[in-house]
């Protein structure tokens, strides 16, 4: 296992040499900054490169900042963090006590804890405990256990669908994939804090790296809900593959946060695929993590699909369209929809959200009737 360490050196000098040799000890593969200073390729590329690559993140934190790099406006931690946020890298964040901040390492800080998607969060005196809390967790981690942690509902969280709602704003009649997130125990938003909330969601899709600066975003909003829409990409052919596009996130006063995305296509139509279905709906997950929307220490969360007569259950190949698709032929209506019977801790979007993905995934493709 690799275990990326991220930090400033400054103030942390004794906890970023003793770690490597913890990990080393441990059977794992230390990854740090003094690793890349001797390459070719410039050290922040190469560690942000590391980064991907690595099982865990250790985020340190201490009194400094570091060094603003002029292509983000950040520091290298900072990047680091976003990077392994947008990739759903498991984060391990220890603060260290007794030392005063800057006022830039403070308002990271802040960022950091307020990450409201089940990243684990602790804090140190001195090096000796911070060595203590790694070796827990990294035996955590070799047991296996589920990030996740599950719960009956004492009563059934209400949900707002739109698979009645044919297409997206900018224009779509492809059948849709929609995943909720409702937060449970929280009593939603007033009208002033939703219009404040909802001003901001084009900035947070922005930041969360999942779309491109030159993507055009539209943004609406009601007295009950916010919206922000994104295009649907045209293939070049009328046949070429295509994976699943998110098009619209939509912030609801009660707190849920939907997704619609479109599903795998070909020129043969939308694919519930048994593989790349989980994929989709676990990216969307951590992005949802990413949005930093959720108010809430424990959610609820579901899947659905418009049109699902216009789906069949089938491999998606994204290199070649399919020749031939039964498509409509279904000899009876019939929904695809998940309903949640179960609160799911907020780990659900981020470390546990394959495991989440993978559960409602299958739920959803049993129901079609081509599964069977």
């Amino acid at each position: 296992m690799e275990i990326f360490i991220s930090s400033v050196r400054k103030g942390l000098e004794e906890e970023r040499d003793a770690l490597p040799g913890l990990i080393r000890a441990m059977g794992h593969t230390p990854v740090l900054f003094e690793d890349f200073s001797a390459q070719t390729t410039p050290s922040r590329q190469a560690c942000l490169a590391a980064l991907d690559s690595a099982d865990v993140c250790i985020f340190l934190l201490g009194p400094s900042y570091g060094h603003v790099f002029s292509e983000t406006g950040q520091s290298a931690t900072h990047d680091e963090w976003v990077a392994a946020k947008t990739a759903g890298k498991s984060r391990w964040v220890y603060r260290k006590l007794g030392v005063t901040f800057e006022d830039a390492q403070q308002a990271f800080a802040r960022t950091v804890e307020a990450y409201p998607t089940g990243v684990f969060r602790d804090s140190f005196h001195d090096t000796a405990e911070l060595m203590t809390k790694v070796v827990g967790k990294i035996k955590e981690l070799e047991s296996d256990q589920s990030p996740l942690s599950f719960a009956s509902l004492p009563q059934p969280v209400p949900l707002h669908w739109s698979l009645d709602q044919a297409g997206v704003e900018g224009g779509t009649n492809l059948p849709l994939l929609e995943l909720h997130i409702a937060p449970v125990g929280f009593a939603g938003y007033s009208a002033r804090v939703l219009e404040e909330v909802g001003s901001s969601l084009s900035d947070r899709i922005r930041r969360s790296g999942a779309v491109k600066s030159d993507v055009a975003l539209t943004s609406s909003s009601s007295r009950e809900h916010a919206i922000v829409s994104l295009p649907v990409i045209r293939p070049r052919t009328w046949d070429t593959p295509r994976f699943g596009e998110l098009v619209e996130v939509r912030l609801h006063k009660s707190g849920q946060v939907s997704l619609r995305a479109t599903l795998p296509r070909d020129g043969m139509g939308s694919i519930l695929d048994q593989d790349t279905l989980p994929q989709q709906v676990a990216s969307l997950l951590r992005f949802n993590g990413a949005l930093e929307l959720i108010q809430s220490e424990r959610i609820v969360v579901a899947i659905g699909v418009s049109d699902p007569n216009l789906t069949q259950v089938d491999r998606f190949n994204p290199h070649q369209s399919r020749r031939r698709a039964e498509m409509g032929a279904y000899s009876r209506s019939f929904t695809l929809q998940t309903e949640p019977d179960e609160s799911i801790s907020l780990a659900a979007l981020d470390t546990g959200a394959e495991e989440v993905a993978g559960i409602l995934s299958r739920a959803l493709i049993k129901q079609h009737p081509s599964a069977s």
